[in-house]
């Protein structure tokens, strides 16, 4: 099985290409670029260094969000745009799941931050037993204090990634009441080869969706969004 995988999400730009159970090329930047001048040239790099056809991918996995919406919104239209053109499923990633992905093995709850602005951070819970993936809380934008409480309460070790535990690791460090750890630096962040490894169990059981049916999951509203709505709501009240 080969799958590419792309993941524009946030900060980092990333992407792979795993075939069965090797990792052949991944390509992972965290540099003051835009997605859309990175995304395509990457891609490009780890075909030509691997010798690729892409036309013998199975599938084309992506991180669906939440995250970024410029950032989704490219590698969306990337992964949509490729799989027009080959003729290939899509297979869409939380962003969440495939990020806590990096830490497969660990016997700790996994706690992914994603820095969702507005005091809010994207994050689940989740945890390994043996090689089963097992979702104990579905991605969410919460407050921080929220995710915290929730983890108090579960009474295990856990550890943290993501670009969301710098602005929150002092809040962090005072609140949690269970043992922890963060992830260190090659672990901490968005990586297309763990997002890949995710893909293939879900392509195994059948959810991939056509580049008709793929788009973006925000989760919530975007800032213009959210800044007319106000504006909306403040005009009704003022009637």
């Amino acid at each position: 099985m080969k799958i590419l995988a792309v993941d524009s999400s946030g900060l980092v730009a990333s992407v792979a290409i795993v075939e069965d159970d090797v990792l052949k090329a991944e390509y992972t930047t965290n540099f003051k670029k835009t997605h859309s001048q990175t995304l395509m040239p990457m891609i490009d790099e780890i075909v030509r260094m691997t010798e690729t056809d892409l036309a013998t991918m199975d599938a084309i996995a992506v991180a669906k969000g939440p995250g970024s919406y410029t950032g989704l919104r490219i590698g969306s239209a990337t992964v949509k745009g490729l799989a027009l053109v080959l003729d290939k499923p899509i297979i869409a990633v939380p962003t969440v799941e495939g990020l806590a992905y990096n830490l497969y093995g660990t016997n700790r709850i996994i706690c992914p931050l994603m820095d969702a602005r507005r005091n809010q951070v994207y994050t689940g819970l989740y945890k390994f037993e043996g090689d089963a993936f097992h979702v104990l809380k579905e991605q969410a934008p919460l407050g921080i204090e929220e995710i915290i409480e929730e983890i108090n309460t579960l009474s295990e070790p856990v550890i943290f990634l993501g670009d969301g535990v710098l602005p929150y690791k002092d809040k962090i460090e005072e609140m949690v009441k269970v043992p922890f750890l963060f992830a260190p630096a090659h672990l901490a962040a968005q990586r297309a080869g763990a997002l890949a490894l995710r893909a293939k169990e879900m392509f195994l059981a059948g959810q991939i969706e056509t580049a008709d049916e793929h788009k973006p999951d925000y989760l919530r509203l975007s800032q213009a969004e959210r800044e007319r709505n106000e504006r909306e709501q403040s005009g009704k009240e003022r009637v």
